[in-house]
């Protein structure tokens, strides 16, 4: 079967400026996939010409292995990071008129909205305006907005930003409970916290390039643990003298230890356990926020 996304070679020039230079990848089904960047990095113009918006110049973009046509609409779905509904016209009535133009009945459309402002504990929202509603819940109703009418594929674009962190977690539940009933995620953020949790694979963009692709767990793998996690009950003096440590930074429980070489971390240990009590012991993998900056040379956060 053929994967529900699929980008060969893409590419996308606007005048002398190459937005979006050979891209490749694929989303496949029941997958969140992260498409990573600094603003300006092509994550924008992928996603618009995913969706049709716009055509690619050179490569091919499938879905189910076939190009793109009018029918994907109905089978689409995307939350863009500009919300986009009308401020002064009733939800209801415009979240089913939205879900009918994409293929659905009244009926199915207004049980779909009922069944996810029950979800979001808010079915009141129903008979109310978008303007009524604080930024957090005008999100939350863009988000119902794009999968009302149950899409294979759904494209996200910082679709936490400006989200305060009960709303971030119900949202993220409800893109995993998608995923699991089989949903295509193509998700795009600059926030690695994100992706850390929700994706199997990304792809980086830097400046319309791909620097870095793959599964997240192997990514992870081939960059070096440099950090050691340490609480103690006590205080615990000397460990800038083990050879391989390179900082000692003193936290609140206890100590985050920079090392140049793995086995540092040994001494660390067994150093901390002849003068205290240790409570935790960690080699920290790097996080994808530290990768990110390794590859692309500035921090996104």
């Amino acid at each position: 079967m053929a994967n529900p996304l699929v980008l060969d070679k893409v590419m996308k020039q606007f005048g002398e400026k190459t937005a979006v230079n050979n891209i490749s990848f694929q989303v496949e089904e029941g997958e969140i996939y992260g498409l990573l960047g600094a603003n300006g990095a092509g994550k924008t113009t992928t996603m618009r010409m995913v969706l049709g918006l716009i055509y690619p110049d050179g490569g091919q973009i499938l879905y189910n292995g076939n190009p793109y046509g009018r029918e994907l609409q109905a089978a689409m779905g995307y939350l863009p990071e500009e919300r986009g509904l009308y401020p002064k016209v009733k939800i209801s009535d415009q979240i089913i008129y939205l879900a009918r133009l994409r293929g659905m009945s009244s009926s199915e459309a207004d049980k779909s909205l009922k069944y996810w402002l029950d979800r979001f504990e808010v079915p009141e929202y129903y008979d109310k305006k978008i303007e009524e509603l604080s930024k957090g819940n005008q999100q939350k109703m863009g988000f119902i907005a794009a999968v009302v009418h149950k899409p294979k594929l759904v494209i996200m674009d910082e679709a936490f930003s400006g989200l305060d962190p009960v709303n971030v977690e119900l949202l993220k539940a409800t893109v995993k409970e998608l995923r699991d009933q089989g949903t295509s995620i193509l998700f795009s953020t600059h926030r690695m916290e994100h992706v850390e949790e929700l994706c199997r694979n990304i792809t980086i963009l830097h400046r319309g390039n791909t620097v870095l692709q793959g599964n997240l767990r192997e990514i992870k793998k081939q960059y070096p643990r440099e950090e050691v996690l340490l609480h103690t009950i006590g205080e615990v003096t000397g460990l800038e003298q083990i050879a391989g440590v390179e900082k000692v930074e003193r936290k609140e429980r206890g100590y985050l230890v920079r090392i140049s070489q793995v086995a540092a971390a040994q001494e660390i240990l067994r150093k901390a356990m002849e003068v205290s009590e240790v409570e935790h012991f960690e080699i920290k993998e790097p996080t994808l926020n530290q990768i990110f900056i390794k590859e692309v040379g500035e921090s996104n956060e």
